[in-house]
């Protein structure tokens, strides 16, 4: 991929906001992408993460406000009229309400309209607090589970096309500097780029998690990770670790859909016990061979010398930075893993599902 369209009809100065910038001759004997064009890297590169931002900006509020939100508002609110024709029925209440005229209950009140009173108990304030509450983090994570999916099937595409294996981690240092970068590989690094910065941007638009702190650390050091990485020519190992990263993220929002909509305690549980097990093989085992790898080949397979002109950045310096980042990383993800084992524990030994230890503060959703 080269562009995001056609870019003949444009001002130069915008078609580095919607083309890859810095085009060059391929190598003579490319190991990866061999009828793909090639690039270099520049500052210009800054442009088509800034549209980038704005595409994923439209394409989440989209999603949110014209998928998620109407999905899961319909979901939630025939359930809670559902539960309150069964209490009705129970207590012997009248209970003639139509489909349409119980979905128009909950939306009046909600709209603060009012409702019928014609025998069905009405809505409390706070069950439709909660359930409004519901569809926001519902369409919340839907976004997640879109993007996640598509870029971890996207960086598996590119990974598969280089000459690096995850258990064979030394492929990735052998050939630095890996320059230049084929079109699909800068693509991949720009846009996840790109998507960091946005969820940045995002993080404190959403209700303040618990683990905030942790979570804007884990953001920064991420970006830092990858501007850096780019433009050292440390592409390969950057792409493993962003392929391993994202298969796990699929699948904590996606149990959290579940969980807010209500289909099943037991999906909602299966759903959490394959990411727990996609989290410890990827983050804790196969990210662990990569910081592994980063302490014994690389200085053994690179020398660690600083020389722009050959495209060279990893000194001892930049390597011992590189590699404590990565560390950093792997120590905030253990918290998190605690965080996801006491979840587990909950689950197997008490009757209560599985809920984000890490999720909003809901201080303020409690009753008086």
């Amino acid at each position: 991929m080269t562009s995001l369209f056609t870019t003949e009809w444009l001002p130069s100065y915008l078609v580095p906001f919607f083309a890859l910038s810095y085009p060059t001759d391929p190598p003579k004997n490319p190991d990866s992408f061999p009828d793909s064009p090639y690039y270099t890297t520049g500052l210009l590169d800054a442009c088509i993460i800034v549209t980038c931002i704005a595409v994923m900006a439209v394409l989440r509020d989209a999603l949110r406000l014209g998928v998620f939100e109407p999905f899961a508002h319909w979901k939630l609110s025939r359930d809670l009229v559902n539960r309150k024709r069964r209490t009705a029925s129970a207590n012997g209440k009248s209970n003639g309400l139509s489909n349409g005229h119980a979905n128009g209950l909950v939306n009046g009140t909600l709209n603060g309209n009012g409702g019928a009173t014609d025998g069905t108990e009405q809505p409390t304030s706070k069950e439709l607090k909660r359930m409004h509450r519901s569809v926001l983090r519902f369409a919340e994570q839907g976004w997640s589970v879109v993007y996640y999916t598509l870029q971890w099937s996207y960086g598996l595409y590119v990974h598969r096309n280089l000459p690096t294996r995850i258990l064979d981690p030394t492929a990735l240092w052998q050939g630095y500097p890996h320059t230049p970068l084929a079109g699909p590989l800068k693509f991949y690094y720009l846009t996840q780029t790109a998507f960091y910065m946005h969820q940045v941007l995002i993080l404190n638009a959403e209700a303040r998690r618990k683990d905030h702190v942790q979570m804007m650390t884990h953001h920064v050091i991420t970006i830092i990770l990858m501007v850096t990485s780019y433009f050292s020519n440390l592409t390969r190992i950057g792409c493993l670790i962003m392929v391993l990263m994202d298969w796990c993220d699929i699948f904590l929002p996606l149990a959290k859909m579940i969980r807010y909509i209500e289909i099943s305690q037991f999906a909602c549980d299966l759903t959490f016990g394959w990411f727990l097990i996609s989290w410890l093989v990827t983050r804790h085992v196969l990210f662990l061979i990569s910081i592994i790898s980063t302490y014994k080949d690389a200085p053994k397979l690179i020398p660690l010398k600083w020389s722009p002109e050959e495209g060279r950045y990893l000194n001892e310096t930049s390597w011992i930075g590189f590699l404590a980042a990565l560390l950093a990383l792997q120590i905030l993800q253990i918290i998190w893993f605690g965080m996801i084992c006491r979840v587990a524990w909950r689950v197997l030994t008490t009757d209560k599902g599985a809920s984000d230890d890490r999720s909003d503060d809901e201080s303020n959703d409690k009753e008086d």
